[in-house]
């Protein structure tokens, strides 16, 4: 079997990724004239773009979540050497739920506004908390005894990379409770979320001198 057998894979999955998050800008649509079909002065098109923040909010957070997936994915394909149907099958459910992100972000926006309505925001949460846990089967699934891995790869490094990706699904449980209680503060704490898993040192992942050679750092997801 050859070294590296999973190309195919990954091209197809960075195009569902750029797909995706191409579906997102999609959804923008900033108003320039009135009712009329008259052109909005400096100061009216300033409001009008302001009062768009629940679709601009809504779309940096998708846009980050799906870029720092596709970050993730990246990474343990650096590890990941060979590929099965099972593999394959997983990243497609993986894929799946990635190129799905668009749709329960247009729907929150409609409702961001409307607190009392959360059934979007769950929908919006509930989607991440599964993209999550998709994508630790997916690792868990290639990583076990390191079946379909690389010869060289460090079991104990591999099982530092399993401890982590844990993070990620628990944490999408707590966006899944905020939502229940609170549409913009849930859209705000998967937003920050975004932004933790795409810091460089964080507590959950390896500092520089921990990480092994073999092994770059990890993204919690």
């Amino acid at each position: 079997m050859d070294e590296k057998d999973t190309n195919r894979l990954e091209a197809f999955s960075d195009g569902v990724f750029a797909v995706a998050i191409t579906l997102l800008v999609l959804d923008i649509k900033l108003p320039y004239a009135d009712s009329s079909g008259k052109l909005l002065g400096n100061s009216e098109l300033w409001q009008a773009i302001f009062e768009q923040w629940p679709m601009l909010l809504a779309f940096v957070t998708s846009f980050f979540t799906i870029g720092i997936m596709w970050l993730n994915h990246h990474r343990i394909f650096k590890h990941i050497k060979h590929s099965d149907t099972s593999l394959v099958f997983l990243n497609i459910i993986l894929l799946m739920l990635i190129v799905f992100i668009p749709v329960p972000t247009a729907l929150l926006v409609e409702y961001i506004t409307h607190p009392e309505l959360n059934t979007a925001a769950l929908l919006y949460s509930g989607t991440f908390f599964a993209m999550a846990l998709c994508f630790n089967l997916l690792w868990r699934y290639a990583s076990y005894k390191g079946r379909l891995l690389g010869q060289q790869v460090d079991m104990d490094g591999v099982n530092k990379i399993s401890r982590q990706y844990l993070f990620g699904p628990l944490v999408y449980i707590i966006a899944l409770a905020i939502a229940w209680i609170n549409t913009p503060a849930s859209l705000i704490f998967n937003l920050l979320l975004a932004i933790f898993f795409a810091l460089p040192d964080t507590p959950m992942k390896p500092g520089k001198k921990d990480q092994d050679p073999q092994l770059p750092m990890s993204e919690s997801v």
